[in-house]
């Protein structure tokens, strides 16, 4: 049975970093009330007393008297209808964890672009699978948008989907701005797994960018990136869909081109000769696309799709091919 949401449904966002901050600033325009599970004293802290993350996305300034901030996961689900999760992929199990209250009447909406790790799933498929929630229960919300941009009230778009365009229309109604113009779309398996593989493909063009490849071989390894992309999705999961939209094209553009993507930065460093462990230390932050890579791999096993580029990221971050002879392999197979 689908679950309908209405204009009046309360939110909470889990996670605190800098996409999940990014959300809360957008919901507060338009929610009288949003509960934040935040379970880092020190950012709790400053978000109550200062009214901006001090660890992540400090410039944003935060609507203190609109949020509930809470460190008990079972209080934020207890008081809320929407769960929004925006933990790093390979935090959610953990997050999840002391969990004991029911979300059978819960709508989960995923703004995570990762999968877990050692399951091989999208959090979509895992909220299905370990918490029995529908996937008529479940939404994604999804750029290309960059928390930065957000902070700084930058004109972007989100696409927001659900199975139910009625729900979509809710869910966009509280993530649209003046500074957010959302659109919908219901292909839930396509988005997701185009905003894992985005991530891969912005560690392959940061790893170019790293070895001194310019921005006409870069175009190039975008547009066979765009290719392989929809390759994946039409091959593992046939579908009506537009994958030129920017909830694939646009969201696979900005990170493999933006200055604020932590991927595409890890690749830059790992271009330049920094190891795997090293890139992720001087990185500070959770690279999506170094967990997704070997997950993406695992889960081709069962399709054989043909995936060069991701292929070529795998085998530099755990197998240790030396980046610049693997990258030299590539450029003879792109188009």
């Amino acid at each position: 049975m689908s679950l309908k949401l209405d204009r009046n449904a309360r939110c909470a966002v889990v996670g605190y970093g800098s996409w999940a901050t990014a959300i809360i600033k957008i919901l507060c325009e338009n929610e009288k009330r949003v509960s934040w599970l935040i379970t880092n004293p020190a950012v709790a802290e400053g978000v109550i007393n200062d009214e901006h993350n001090p660890k992540y996305l400090s410039d944003a300034e935060l609507d203190i008297a609109r949020i509930d901030v809470s460190d008990d996961i079972n209080h934020v689900v207890r008081e809320s209808d929407i769960i929004i999760l925006a933990t790093p992929s390979a935090f959610l199990k953990k997050t999840l964890e002391p969990l004991t209250e029911s979300l059978t009447d819960k709508f989960i909406v995923s703004a995570i672009k990762g999968i877990i790790p050692e399951e091989y799933l999208t959090v979509a498929e895992y909220m299905n699978r370990f918490y029995d929630i529908p996937f008529s229960h479940i939404g994604i919300v999804t750029g290309p948008c960059h928390a930065e941009e957000v902070a700084l009230e930058h004109l972007s778009y989100l696409t927001v989907v659900c199975t139910d365009p009625d729900n979509s229309e809710v869910l966009r109604a509280k993530f649209s701005t003046k500074y957010i113009r959302t659109v919908s779309s219901t292909d839930i398996y396509g988005i997701e797994y185009a905003t894992v593989l985005k991530n891969i493909y912005a560690i392959a063009v940061g790893i170019a960018a790293g070895l001194g490849y310019g921005d006409n071989f870069i175009a190039v390894l975008l547009a066979n990136c765009s290719i392989e992309m929809e390759r994946f999705v039409t091959e593992t999961y046939p579908s009506e869909r537009q994958t030129r939209a920017s909830a694939y094209l646009g969201d696979l553009l900005v990170t493999g081109y933006s200055l604020f993507s932590r991927n595409r930065r890890f690749g830059m460093m790992i271009g330049r000769g920094h190891s795997v462990a090293a890139a992720h230390l001087q990185l500070g932050m959770v690279a999506e696309g170094y967990f997704a890579s070997e997950c993406i791999r695992h889960v081709n096993s069962r399709f054989g799709v043909e995936m060069p580029i991701a292929d070529m990221v795998y085998d530099i971050l755990y197998r240790k091919v030396k980046a610049r002879a693997a990258m030299k392999i590539l450029t003879t197979k792109l188009i």
